[in-house]
């Protein structure tokens, strides 16, 4: 199995035993640096309400680590998967999915009929949670052979999908054509069904991109906390 070279080079630095600063570093850094973005994205956006519902992953997600970092810390992997999935969902709600710049770009390369940039947010809405589901299963020791925790973290992150696009059509319903930009769907019929399926190609992807990877650092990071601390027998 491959893993991916940048995230995997910072990971496995930051998950050295003599570096547990610069992993604090690093966090600190990430949190300073999503708040500066979060309140800069706020400033630009035209849809506030759109723009709350976008980013709340990230509203809710932030403190929820900050708060269980003493107790339940996330390996560093885990950690740069989280950051970059956060600036995905700030970038969205700054210019609502259907709008954004970087989807235009996109858009116009690749000759395509829509802006793709949800299809970019919802393969992260894969990719990312189905590692957060595999970390806690096989950390918290609910499940203890790798195949079945791979497969039972891509069943979380096609539930969490589904519960998203349950989200966008309760929003529907309540809002009416208030929900569009938050939906951006840009009359596609077949967007749900598109953006589960994204979702399962990114959570397939990270089982298999990068379990190897993740089990030396959950390793690593397991016999670290095992260890006495240094001066003691």
């Amino acid at each position: 199995m491959l893993s991916i070279g940048p995230a995997s080079i910072i990971a496995r630095h930051m998950e050295r035993k003599n570096h547990s600063m610069t992993r604090e570093k690093f966090l600190l850094a990430a949190v300073v640096v999503l708040a500066a973005l979060l309140a800069y994205s706020f400033s630009l956006t035209h849809d506030r309400a759109t723009w709350i519902m976008e980013v709340a992953p990230v509203l809710i997600a932030a403190p929820i680590l900050i708060f269980s970092y003493r107790r339940f810390p996330l390996t560093s992997l885990l950690y740069i998967l989280i950051f970059a999935h956060a600036l995905i969902l700030i970038l969205g709600g700054t210019y609502t999915y259907a709008r954004v710049p970087l989807g235009f770009w996109l858009q116009d390369m690749f000759d395509l009929s829509r802006n793709p940039y949800d299809k970019i947010g919802h393969f992260a809405q894969g990719f990312v949670p189905a590692m957060i589901a595999r970390e806690i299963l096989l950390r918290g020791a609910y499940v203890t052979r790798s195949g079945m925790a791979g497969f039972l973290s891509i069943c979380v992150a096609m539930a969490i999908s589904a519960w998203y696009e349950l989200i966008e059509w309760w929003a529907a319903l309540a809002l009416g054509q208030g929900a569009d930009e938050f939906l951006g769907t840009q009359g596609d019929p077949w967007d749900t069904q598109s953006d589960m399926f994204l979702a399962f190609i990114g959570a397939s992807l990270a089982i298999v991109l990068l379990s190897r990877l993740h089990n030396r650092l959950i390793a690593r990071m397991e016999a670290a906390e095992s260890s006495p601390p240094e001066g003691t027998s």
